[in-house]
């Protein structure tokens, strides 16, 4: 499973004691999660109009720093093309698999100050984490670029002969070359037609040079001819062929115009090949960087939540909880309701209540379930997803 439930409750006699309590009844009593201590530092409250508002801008953050993360995570799996099954390996946080690094969550003091106040870190972390989001777009539109030309020039060099580059399949002495009168034209006919092509290219027009006609390749539907004819009469017979299901291709003899592509077509697969290390390291890191974000979003919202919810001074542990499985978040879910309902102080009828309260949306009322204690759900199961994609 890689779902948890952070949830925080104020602190009994001790913070232990809450943290004991909570653990005896989901993980001793009943085997229903493996839980953990989620540590927040002590970080400055403000006041009580500061954190109203916080509350409803954290959760923009989230939200926002969230995809963030899963934009890059998305992103190096389509990089990663072939090798999409070693994306999880690939997606880290510090160095350890996502489920490690927030059961052991350590705030990080160096880039986010708990001396400063929490609106100061979340717009640190807003700053930061749109940067990686800025970065990603141009990053990711110059990798494309590269690709999409790489892939056209591939699909030209091996797609039906209806389309595809020629330059490979023909040879100079397929061509009369270096006349002023004579023309080589290159036709594709469908494979059912070829019968039809013997029968009739040299009548379409006149000036047609007799038996001059040889097939030179063939794929899996057409087969490419060769005809020569008087230079004057190629527009007509261009017209006549389309009549009888001839394709003439636009195909003019130049070797230096043809190993030009060949080399551009290299230039273009050794490019990407040299990209490809320096995005995928990138992406690695900035992965790291924006899911580490996200987790400190939701200690923020936890503490935040937590004041709003259980008062000053500061007193409430933090858990982290992970369900054995789907099956038993009912369960999960009844029991921490049985062990925190005493927390619920709403006796009020939340429809009855007035949608323009400030910090409304701050305690969870009107959006969706309310819980007597401050929950949050933090979901990986994303990366999954991307894998299977």
């Amino acid at each position: 499973m890689s779902e948890f439930w952070l949830i925080s409750a104020p602190g009994e006699k001790t913070c232990q004691q809450t943290w004991e309590k909570m653990n005896n009844c989901t993980a001793k009593t009943q085997t229903l999660s493996s839980n953990t201590k989620f540590h927040i530092p002590d970080l400055k409250v403000g006041t009580l109009d500061i954190l109203v508002g916080l509350s409803d801008e954290l959760g923009k953050l989230d939200s926002y720093v969230e995809s963030v993360a899963r934009k890059v995570a998305q992103y190096l799996g389509d990089v990663l093309e072939d090798q999409k099954d070693k994306l999880q390996e690939n997606l880290l946080a510090n160095g350890v698999d996502l489920a490690t690094y927030i059961k052991r969550f350590q705030w990080d003091m160096a880039k986010y100050p708990i001396k400063q106040s929490l609106k100061n870190i979340s717009e640190i972390i807003g700053k930061q984490v749109s940067q990686i989001d800025t970065d990603l777009k141009s990053k990711s539109q110059a990798y494309n670029n590269l690709k999409g030309n790489l892939q056209a020039m591939e699909r030209k060099a091996t797609g039906s002969l209806l389309t595809r580059s020629l330059g490979d399949l023909v040879k100079k002495e397929d061509f009369v070359m270096d006349s002023e009168y004579l023309q080589t034209l290159l036709v594709v006919v469908p494979k059912q037609c070829y019968d039809d092509w013997k029968e009739k290219y040299e009548t379409l027009t006149d000036m047609v040079v007799p038996r001059s006609s040889k097939k030179i390749y063939e794929d899996h539907d057409h087969g490419l001819f060769t005809v020569t004819m008087f230079t004057r009469v190629v527009d007509e017979y261009k017209h006549h062929a389309r009549e009888n299901r001839f394709v003439v291709r636009d195909f003019q003899y130049n070797e230096e115009e043809m190993t030009a592509g060949k080399n551009e077509l290299s230039k273009l697969a050794s490019d990407k090949k040299k990209q490809f290390g320096p995005l995928v390291r990138w992406l690695k890191v900035n992965f790291s960087e924006a899911f580490t974000a996200w987790i400190h979003v939701k200690a923020l919202r936890v503490f935040v939540e937590s004041v709003l919810r259980y008062g000053l001074p500061v007193n409430f542990q933090a858990m982290l909880l992970q369900p054995l499985n789907k099956k038993v978040h009912r369960k999960l879910r009844d029991s921490l309701q049985q062990l925190y309902s005493h927390l619920d102080s709403s006796s009020f009828a939340v429809d009855d209540l007035p949608m323009d309260i400030p910090g409304l949306s701050g305690l969870n009322i009107g959006q969706g379930e309310y819980y007597p204690y401050v929950y949050y759900n933090i979901n990986t199961d994303m990366l999954s997803d991307i894998v299977k994609r």
